[in-house]
């Protein structure tokens, strides 16, 4: 776990899609301990209400709705509530994200398609509505991709095509905002402990070794390594800093360490 890092977030105010569990929720306490205002939205009403509670009871500011991002009005409305709650949006979190392990010959029509919609056209949403309510100059909106945006990997096909969709996306919107002084980027985590993703695609001790050997690292990062890069993308130390993929991932896409000699 990294060293907790200072930021100021005092006043500005965080949108935030599937902030409720995993990754997104410890982005959205970290920016709350920060100073940021929270207004967070995913499916589940209970999560989202139970999310609010508890960054009230870490003495943040926080107000969300459940929002299915799938759906263009729901989310606009999202947006225009968080606006009008908080005032104009500093920083834009798209984090909602499906995942299964599937080949592409078994996997059906309506499931590819539930995996774009959920990650592509959730992202599409989410930016798109949270662009005319944003802060300018100023704003900075990040994407959660995933290493299976860049390198193709096995039975996950739905996730390689949406992942790659949403980085494309993330760089041509920062190619066409940039003009206007907001900044574009997405973050790839790579194995993180205490994510769904994980306990799908490492099930059992045997798989998280192997898992674990490949990587560069030779560990699973934390949910605080993923808050803090998006922590410092929201800064004015990344402010030259736009239509980038951070990778933090541990090297999971600079190849199989399981055989390397420590020197």
């Amino acid at each position: 776990m990294p060293a907790a890092t200072s930021y100021d977030m005092s006043g500005m105010t965080c949108f935030m899609s599937g902030a409720t569990s995993g990754i997104n929720e410890q982005i959205a306490r970290r920016f709350a301990q920060a100073g940021a205002k929270i207004f967070v939205v995913s499916r589940s009403p209970e999560k989202v209400e139970a999310t609010i509670e508890m960054l009230r009871g870490e003495g943040a500011e926080a107000d969300g709705c459940p929002v299915d991002a799938r759906s263009w009005p729901d989310v606009e409305a999202a947006v225009n509530k968080c606006a009008d709650t908080f005032g104009e949006i500093d920083m834009v979190l798209a984090g909602q994200a499906g995942n299964f392990p599937a080949g592409a010959a078994q996997m059906s029509a309506n499931a590819f398609k539930t995996v774009i919609d959920i990650d592509l056209l959730g992202t599409f949403n989410v930016f798109r509505a949270a662009i005319h309510r944003c802060k300018r100059p100023g704003a900075s909106f990040i994407a959660i991709s995933a290493p299976q945006g860049k390198d193709p990997w096995l039975y996950q096909s739905h996730v390689c095509a949406a992942k790659a969709g949403v980085n494309m996306l993330v760089k041509c919107c920062a190619l066409e905002w940039g003009i206007e002084g907001v900044r574009v980027n997405a973050i790839s985590p790579g194995p993180i402990d205490g994510t769904e993703g994980m306990a799908r695609l490492a099930p059992t001790d045997q798989a998280r070794h192997e898992a674990e050997q490949a990587l560069a690292l030779k560990r699973f990062g934390s949910r605080d390594d993923i808050a803090e890069a998006a922590l410092w993308l929201c800064s004015e130390g990344a402010g030259y800093v736009t239509g980038t993929i951070l990778e933090v991932e541990g090297g999971t896409t600079v190849g199989d360490a399981s055989k390397a000699l420590r020197i």
